[in-house]
């Protein structure tokens, strides 16, 4: 077999994504389209990713809590900015019954809701009128919440994890008493988001702040943590927006101030979602399919013995499950290791291809003769893939005692080889040589010439109106988009390489998803 999927990277990188999230059994499309369902390997990616995250929230003092999946519409009509940003996303429930008429099953006439109701597409609107309640007092804030949940955004193009009518994600919502306190909570929860693209899910990612038109609908300030994938588009992996005192005016949400006035509250919001999986699989998959950083990966180790139908067969099976236990009383990147022996019938190297495409960062096999000269034999993910055929991976033996207690330090080396392999590949691929509009066209280029383009690095002047309009204009017409102005940034800057005029920051260009 020349790989481990039945199309590569370079042959159709969208195909090659879909085989994927199918032969790596992450999930798959439901009857409801634009849905889908995650299947357990994919569900355990989406609990590591959880807990972290949510570990992480809590140490930032934040607390969880739930709000309603259905919001009146009459809440998100208060805010013109953001019903129009989402308006055509929503999915709406007018009816709360069904009834035979005619022999059909449809809804009832006689019961129309008197308020139609909105499939919570985000919940700044209904967490608002709570806070409304919640704060009166100055002593009551900062307020800092969060909230598991799903959301549904009508989805036209829906595509695995990348774009689904319904999504898993969390969404934060804090109060403060004043724009610096507000301010300073939203660029923390972006930093938050940051170290844990890079540091857990090895992916690298530029933070920034988003422009003007590529802003969320009623926010002051959108910031963002751009990654790129491996065919040079950009995913926007996560977002924190200050948000002013948009929301507060038009929910009411005040407090009295420490000398006696009433003042409305600053507002923030935060999210990621299970896009994050769709990042990962496009930041670290090859051509034999999905490459886990160990920090997600459900098994970190999965162990097979090789069973012949022999005598045999035993040692081998109890050394693997001795194994394991061994293992699992090791730590690694600050949890216990997680080992699987898997006892499912089948060829020995059937299975090893099947946990090397859902991308098992150390993959055992052990068989009679490893049981009895106390040896493991063991592949390493991260370095299978060479451009070599999938058959021909190098496996390693090493006896058992170093290996178990080199473990820890093993699984954090591939953590790391992943990180930096990605890295590498991002900062290779950001143009900051391109100096007008017609460089970018022409880099770019409207037909598909076979290469994958990474991101253009270029001065810009900060449009506004008319001005902004036309630029907007301008990247459509390239299927491109500005995505953030990186938080770092050079000392000086050359002419805006759109308008002409002094650059005020330099703004990474790209194609995305």
């Amino acid at each position: 077999m020349p790989n481990a999927l039945p199309i590569t990277r370079r042959e159709n990188f969208a195909d090659w994504y879909q085989a994927v999230v199918k032969l790596a059994d992450l999930a798959e499309t439901s009857p409801v389209r634009g849905c889908m369902v995650i299947k357990p390997w994919g569900w355990g990616i989406w609990e590591r990713i959880q807990q972290q995250l949510d570990a992480r929230f809590k140490a930032t003092g934040h607390e969880n809590c739930y709000f309603p999946l259905f919001i009146p519409m009459s809440f998100i009509a208060k805010e013109a900015e953001h019903v129009e940003g989402f308006a055509k996303e929503m999915a709406v429930v007018t009816h709360h019954r069904l009834k035979y008429i005619d022999g059909k099953l449809q809804p009832d006439p006689d019961a129309k809701l008197e308020e139609p109701l909105i499939v919570r597409p985000t919940s700044e609107t209904i967490i608002g009128d709570a806070f409304s309640r919640w704060i009166q007092s100055y002593r009551d804030l900062p307020l800092l919440i969060n909230q598991w949940a799903n959301v549904v955004r009508w989805e036209m193009r829906p595509r695995l994890f990348l774009r689904t009518t319904e999504f898993l994600w969390q969404e934060g919502h804090t109060a403060h008493a004043d724009h610096d306190d507000a301010m300073r909570e939203t660029r923390q929860m972006l930093e938050v988001y940051r170290t844990f693209a890079e540091d857990v899910l090895a992916m690298p990612v530029v933070a920034g702040e988003k422009s003007e038109n590529e802003r969320f609908p009623g926010a002051d300030n959108t910031y963002s943590i751009e990654a790129m994938m491996q065919d040079g588009k950009a995913l926007q992996a996560g977002t924190s927006h200050y948000l002013g005192t948009h929301f507060a005016e038009a929910q009411n949400i005040k407090y009295q101030t420490a000398t006696g006035e009433t003042a409305f509250c600053h507002t923030t919001s935060w999210g990621v979602s299970t896009r994050l999986i769709g990042g990962v699989i496009m930041t670290h998959g090859d051509d034999d399919g999905l490459r886990l950083p160990p920090a997600i990966a459900p098994h970190q180790i999965v162990i097979l013995p090789v069973l012949r139908d022999r005598p045999d067969d035993a040692d081998a099976m109890s050394f693997s499950e001795d194994l394991a236990r061994a293992l699992s009383m090791q730590g690694a990147l600050g949890a216990p290791v997680r080992a699987l022996v898997d006892k499912k019938a089948g060829r020995a190297v059937d299975k090893r291809w099947n946990w090397v495409r859902r991308g098992a960062p150390i993959i055992l096999e052990i068989g009679s003769r490893d049981a009895a000269a106390n040896r493991v034999t063991y592949l390493r993910r991260d370095q299978m893939y060479d451009g070599t055929p999938a058959s021909k991976a190098k496996m390693q033996s090493e006896d058992v005692e170093p290996f178990v207690k080199g473990i820890g330090a093993l699984l954090e080396s591939i953590q790391k080889s992943l990180f930096t392999e990605a890295q590498t590949r991002m900062r290779g691929a950001i143009r900051n040589d391109l100096k007008t509009w017609k460089d970018i066209t022409a880099y770019f280029g409207k037909d598909d010439d076979g290469e994958f383009k990474g991101w253009v690095l270029a001065p810009w002047s900060k449009p506004t109106g008319d001005a902004l309009e036309k630029v907007t204009a301008q990247l459509k017409e390239q299927q491109l988009t500005v995505r953030n102005a990186p938080l770092h940034q050079a000392a000086s800057r050359g002419p805006c390489v759109f308008t002409g005029a002094p650059g005020v920051e330099e703004v990474l260009i790209s194609r995305a998803y």
